[in-house]
């Protein structure tokens, strides 16, 4: 990391010229971002905890003998065999030959299955779709091509009704139904098209996520693209992988917050950029430690860290050193970065970042944050003036996030025949058009694509909805989640009537991937009991989860509520709550 050094184009290049540094400041509550309350003395760390974990050998990084008592089946598989040489030494090419029956006769073959593909964003669908894959691919900031998305859907095509693709909650997609001898052809097909799905799962970088309407919105507070694109760049080496980020303890997050809107949802990522000026210069407030599991969730704290532009990159690099050189390797339940932030301390885990910055030197927060607390998020739906003029964007509710290759072909062309060749994915599974002409406007709202699939204008219930991929095709998923959210929101919308929307996340089991706890409603899947007795599919319902600058975590309502037993609960929970009004049924009415 010392000889690392980013240089941006130029100071301020990406902010908005709207709300250049010149421009009235807007302020959040300092405590969002800034300084860590209430504060804490430092922990009493030994020397022997400091010293890291892991060491080098051969490029790759691998856990110390003396540290491997105890440690968790994932990271023995990684001590058996480097992921990364999969795609770094080629070891796909000889992988995709065997025939798929040999491979599981192997425990190392069935490791590389199971476990090490998924460092090339393949993840085996054993329980539900034998011998086959979902690919999770890399997007930064969410912004795709029209020529990438043609890509993806002629993968998914060649599979039939096995091939879908996904809108992921963290802006990226996925698609499914891929067959091992493919996969060698299919990453040629992706570096083609400038697409990469390496450093995808497992214990890696996920996707970076921005603002969807980066650089067209006439209210943001700085472009995040740059910044994105460089993060993922460096993370990954520029798709060529880097070991220095491989062999993390757990999965990590980041986002860089671009507007007021908070569209990126900092407090569930591992570190978060806030946007922030200091004393002229802008940069960013540092959140960390945001994370969803099974067992635990915690929103993100300050680290009372401010950088400048120049710092983004290092900044990541020092802080993602700090997990993989000091993060636990036992139960998999404890081993996500507030963990340790939890035993060091926040002051203790800072001084680490601050040893492995360039220079061993990080300045204190900043008081003067830029994200408006008193800003009431905006709906994206619709059609949208873009900063530039002329130009509008146009939001698509695609239901649940699910698309079909002959969907993705049709977006395509959609965004090359109205717009110029882009499309935006976003965190709620939706799609952004942009830069579409005023005078073409009209003619794309006629298309039949959006007049009867992907509205822009849904339905008010539907706007908020997300679903994880649930058990039809997730093996750790409980319950059935995309087919069964837009059932359970059509019959309630039929019993309730609402005034603004109210965002309802599913997701198949306690891992919530559907991020339930952020929800106004969530469902998390489970087995439980009906009234006679008999184990059915039904979820934990949570209620009361915020994003935004007041963001909170939702708390569980009720437990263990039988599948069908849920619409008349959320009918109940939309009056109390959140204003419904209950409609009149006609007698018959089904």
């Amino acid at each position: 990391m010392s000889s690392f050094h980013v240089k941006f184009p130029a100071p301020n290049s990406f902010l908005n010229p709207i709300t250049t540094l010149s421009s009235t400041r807007l302020y959040a509550n300092p405590s969002q971002t800034a300084v860590p309350a209430p504060a804490q003395a430092p922990k009493e760390i030994t020397a022997d905890r400091l010293e890291p974990r892991v060491e080098k050998r051969d490029g790759y990084y691998v856990l110390k003998e003396k540290f491997r008592d105890g440690i968790n089946p994932q990271e023995k598989v990684k001590i058996g065999g480097e992921p990364m040489k999969l795609f770094m030494e080629n070891g796909i090419e000889d992988l995709a030959k065997i025939p798929f029956e040999e491979l599981d006769k192997s425990k190392d073959t069935k490791d590389d299955v199971d476990v090490r593909l998924k460092w090339l964003g393949l993840f085996h669908r054993r329980k539900h779709q034998y011998g086959r894959f979902m690919m999770r691919l890399k997007l930064p900031n969410g912004v795709t091509t029209s020529a990438q998305t043609r890509y993806l859907a002629s993968v998914i095509k060649q599979y039939g009704e096995q091939g879908c693709a996904d809108i992921t909650t963290r802006q990226n997609w996925q698609i499914r139904g891929v067959t091992l001898p493919d996969v060698p052809a299919i990453l040629k097909g992706l570096e083609e098209v400038g697409l990469t799905s390496i450093q995808s799962g497992m214990d890696n970088v996920r996707n970076a996520v921005g603002n969807p309407l980066a650089g067209i919105d006439p209210h943001e507070i700085v472009d995040t693209r740059p910044y994105l694109d460089l993060l993922s760049q460096y993370i990954t080496a520029n798709s060529r992988g880097n070991p220095e980020f491989t062999n993390l303890p757990r999965k990590w997050n980041v986002c860089v917050i671009g507007s007021h809107d908070l569209y990126e949802h900092p407090h569930i990522n591992d570190l978060a950029y806030m946007p922030a000026t200091k004393n002229g210069r802008f940069g960013f407030n540092l959140l960390v430690g945001g994370f969803f599991s099974a067992k635990r969730c915690a929103e993100a704290i300050p680290l009372d860290a401010w950088v400048s532009e120049e710092d983004v990159v290092p900044v990541c690099g020092a802080i993602l050193e700090a997990f993989r050189d000091l993060g636990s390797r036992g139960n998999r339940q404890k081993t996500r970065m507030m963990w340790l932030i939890d035993e060091l301390g926040v002051e203790g885990f800072r001084s680490e970042v601050v040893e492995r910055m360039p220079q061993q030197a990080l300045e204190r927060a900043s008081s003067e944050d830029l994200i408006d607390p008193k800003w009431e998020r905006r709906d994206y739906f619709g059609v949208h003036p873009q900063k530039q003029e002329g130009l509008s964007f146009v939001g698509l509710h695609i239901p649940v996030g699910r698309v079909q290759a002959d969907d993705m072909d049709q977006l395509a062309r959609l965004a090359d025949e109205y717009g110029s060749g882009e499309l935006r994915l976003t965190v709620e599974q939706n799609i952004i058009i942009p830069n579409i002409q005023n005078s073409n406007v009209k003619a794309l709202l006629d298309e039949p694509l959006l007049k009867e699939k992907f509205l822009p204008e849904p339905p008010i219930l539907m706007k908020g909805l997300v679903a994880c991929t649930g058990n039809q095709f997730c093996g750790q998923a409980i319950i059935e989640t995309k087919a069964r959210a837009l059932k359970v929101t059509e019959e309630v919308k039929r019993l309730v009537s609402v005034t603004h929307p109210v965002r309802m996340h599913w997701t198949g089991c306690p891992n919530t991937c559907g991020q339930v706890q952020v929800a106004d409603i969530g469902f998390m899947g489970c087995m439980t009991r009906d009234e006679n007795g008999k184990v059915v599919e039904g979820a934990d319902v949570f209620v009361g989860g915020r994003i935004g600058s007041d963001s909170h975590l939702g708390d569980v309502y009720k437990k263990g509520v039988p599948c069908k037993d849920l619409v008349p609960l959320v009918v109940d929970i939309l009056v109390d709550k959140f204003g419904a009004v209950r409609r009149e049924v006609e007698e018959g009415e089904e």
